[in-house]
């Protein structure tokens, strides 16, 4: 990127960009909020880490426009560590992930995310809002009729505001409605205070206060390595969703080290790691965010309002909570992909339930991904091995093998099969004009044909071998194929 792109990513309509942000930090509350409590966190944690990330993904970000924060998929990750080991566990692991997607930036390793087929991001999508919704399943047991009563009217104020007026977004207007009914008539119901104190001040430098042995390191980076696999993948996904609507192209190499950057930060003031954040990114697009500005002012003004107002914020009733996850959860679930699932090929819709099913039972987003696209691979070799062909032809004492198709470790059996090494024919041609060897595999196999034909007194003569693929044939040291 360009210093002068940059400088025009600042500048581009001030005044729209810090409205846009400006809405986008109302969107952005009720969610960090919501997901604080679902991570095991004080809303504090959550509110100073979205803070730092949205300033600092503004300035070291690759994709003007996209809200980032301390929300999401990768709560969800971190929920585990933190009920099971505290908040400073959490912290180390923020930090280490941070560091993880830094050195994946400066890799290049972000091209990895095309190999995410789109039937994997379908399940990664689907298993997310499923564990959110079940995430709400402990705040709807064992409550009084007034918080099922508040749920219900948050979720019509949600869904039916929005065909009255879109000027203010409907999840804040259920925030205010449900807060003042509670205020006005007080009943039994929990409230933001009861998760924890909300921030007061601004956030300081502080280190996780935690022994730094073998046990814990142990503890901390399979999750720091999902927490920071599964905050790459979201984030990609987000800035494509951007890339779309705005018919541009962001820097991703940039977006990983940035958000590195962003986590380390936000490890540093004490807060939980973040991503990119979908349904906020679009708000802020819809209303008129494009550049790195509406961002920096999500951050900066999500601070004014917590400093400013965090006793208010500690009345709102947490079934306008649920009730917001409720509709986060429904949003987010693909469900056309509950009628693709009669549509699609067979595999395709199989590999996207397997995603979602090794989510949902190990609560592990990465490992539902990793599952999803080691199976597609599976399933993309096994067509490709059957794409191969392999016909014969006699001629006299000639017979002539043509085959067509990938060679590969999947289908090179498949040509060895074709072969009749007890022929009675004197001259035995291997056409290989249509075939294409990808590995040392095909290769090995194709040694083994000419090695058994030969044995057997037959003279093989093989054609058509593409000159490019003499680097892998040469890597196996054989006469009869560096003859060739």
């Amino acid at each position: 990127m360009t210093p002068a792109l940059y400088r025009r990513q600042w500048a581009q309509n001030p005044l729209r960009e810090v409205l846009a942000g400006m809405v986008g930090t109302f969107a952005l509350i009720p969610e960090v909020i919501a997901f604080s409590y679902i991570a095991g966190v004080s809303p504090a944690v959550s509110l100073f880490a979205s803070f730092v990330i949205s300033v600092s993904i503004a300035i070291f970000g690759g994709r003007p426009g996209m809200i980032s924060g301390a929300a999401g998929s990768v709560a969800l990750v971190a929920a585990p560590l933190v009920h099971a080991h505290g908040v400073q566990a959490m912290l180390l692991a923020t930090l280490v992930a941070g560091a993880f997607q830094v050195v994946f930036g400066l890799l290049r390793l972000q091209a990895v995310m095309r190999f995410v087929p789109a039937e994997v991001r379908t399940g990664f999508v689907n298993a997310l809002a499923i564990m959110i919704f079940s995430a709400q399943v402990p705040q709807m047991l064992g409550v009084s009729w007034h918080t099922y009563a508040l749920i219900a009217l948050g979720l019509v104020i949600i869904y039916l505001l929005p065909r009255l007026s879109n000027a203010i977004p409907s999840p804040l207007i259920c925030i205010v409605v449900l807060t003042a009914i509670t205020m006005l008539h007080p009943m039994p119901v929990h409230t933001v205070s009861d998760l924890g104190d909300l921030p007061t001040g601004l956030p300081s430098l502080t280190f996780p206060h935690i022994a730094l042995n073998w046990a814990t390191w142990s503890v901390v980076l399979p999750y720091a390595l999902a927490m920071a696999a599964v905050g790459l993948l979201e984030s990609m996904m987000t800035a494509s969703v951007v890339d779309d609507i705005t018919d541009t192209h962001g820097d991703q190499r940039m977006e990983c080290t940035g958000l590195g950057i962003s986590n380390i930060l936000v490890g540093a003031f004490g807060g939980i790691a973040g991503c990119g954040m979908i349904g906020q990114t679009v708000g802020n697009l819809r209303y008129g965010g494009r550049g790195r500005l509406s961002t920096f002012t999500a951050g900066a003004f999500l601070l004014a309002l917590m400093v400013l107002l965090h006793r208010w914020v500690g009345q709102v009733p947490m079934a306008a909570l649920v009730a917001i996850m409720i509709m986060v959860s429904a949003s987010t679930f693909s469900w056309g992909s509950l009628r693709d699932l009669t549509r699609h090929p067979r595999l395709s819709s199989l590999t996207m339930l397997v995603t979602v099913a090794v989510v949902v039972i190990t609560h592990d987003l990465a490992a539902g991904v990793a599952v999803g696209v080691m199976l597609s691979g599976v399933f993309f070799a096994w067509h490709a091995a059957k794409l191969l062909r392999v016909t014969e032809e006699r001629s006299g004492e000639m017979l002539t093998y043509r085959a067509s198709g990938q060679v590969f470790f999947a289908s090179a059996d498949s040509l060895s099969d074709a072969i009749d090494y007890h022929t009675d024919a004197k001259t035995v041609v291997l056409d290989l004009s249509h075939a294409r060897f990808w590995d040392i595999t095909s290769v090995q196999v194709l040694e083994k044909i000419i090695g058994k034909l030969q044995s057997h007194g037959r003279t093989v003569e093989v054609t058509g071998l593409h000159h490019d693929q003499h680097g892998i044939i040469a890597t196996q040291s054989s006469e009869n194929l560096l003859a060739l």
